[in-house]
């Protein structure tokens, strides 16, 4: 059966709501297995067996935040030539712009050589104070609709073969 693997890190709710509806969405749209992760329980057995991807985090301090950083630091090598041409898509959730953290996710992505199926959506929280950047999301309607949209294609593609 196909699988697509969500892995996510969130610390203030934000990147967790949008792959919430990521997986939703891919569930509503598709008969996909969908293996939903937290960045730090997702190892290279799980990249490994699953056919496609999407991948959610902040942005902190203008590069992916922390917890996904390590999740791909800690798998890069041990999947490396192993998941090519695979499928994914990507959301950054940023309190300002979020385009460092995008372009390094797209990196890390590309050096696995894997298939980018949509442009990452970046969801601009415009957290500036270290109050709204340290206090709990809460993401608006538009993004999770277009997150739980993102998860329904990306699914679909993968039960009809698209990708």
């Amino acid at each position: 059966m196909t699988s697509l693997l969500i892995v996510h890190f969130s610390r203030t709710g934000g990147s967790r709501q949008l792959a919430e509806a990521a997986r939703d969405g891919a569930a509503e749209a598709s008969d996909v297995t969908i293996h939903y992760l937290d960045a730090g329980e997702a190892g290279p057995d799980d990249l490994l067996s699953a056919d496609g991807y999407l991948f959610a985090c902040p942005e902190n301090l203008a590069a992916i935040a922390g917890g996904m950083k390590e999740f791909f630091d800690s798998t890069y090598y041990p999947v490396l030539g192993r998941i090519e041409g695979r499928p994914y898509a990507a959301i950054i959730c940023a309190g300002s712009d979020g385009e460092n953290a995008k372009k390094q996710l797209e990196r890390i992505c590309t050096g696995w050589r894997l298939k980018r199926i949509a442009d990452t959506q970046v969801v601009n929280v415009a957290a500036q104070t270290p109050e709204e950047i340290l206090g709990e999301k809460t993401i608006g309607k538009t993004a999770l609709d277009a997150a739980h949209e993102l998860g329904g294609a990306l699914a679909a593609g993968l039960e009809l073969g698209v990708f």
